[in-house]
């Protein structure tokens, strides 16, 4: 992902920063507890391409 991308993208639903986990591929968006897949580069950002997070995968990302 580029560093550049990163500091402009916001979770879709809450506008909150949202928290790349490389290892994972994905951005987390930890307000609303959704994780946005990165498939080939590209961040989907539509809420039902995300996927809801646990409370212990909120801890924080393995891949930061």
């Amino acid at each position: 992902m580029d560093p550049r991308l990163l500091d402009i993208l916001v979770c879709p639903v809450c506008k909150s920063p949202l928290e790349y986990r490389k290892a994972d591929g994905e951005l987390v968006c930890a307000p609303c507890k959704l994780a946005y897949p990165i498939r080939d580069g590209v961040p989907h950002m539509l809420e039902e391409a995300a996927r809801s997070l646990n409370g212990a995968e909120l801890g924080g990302g393995a891949g930061q």
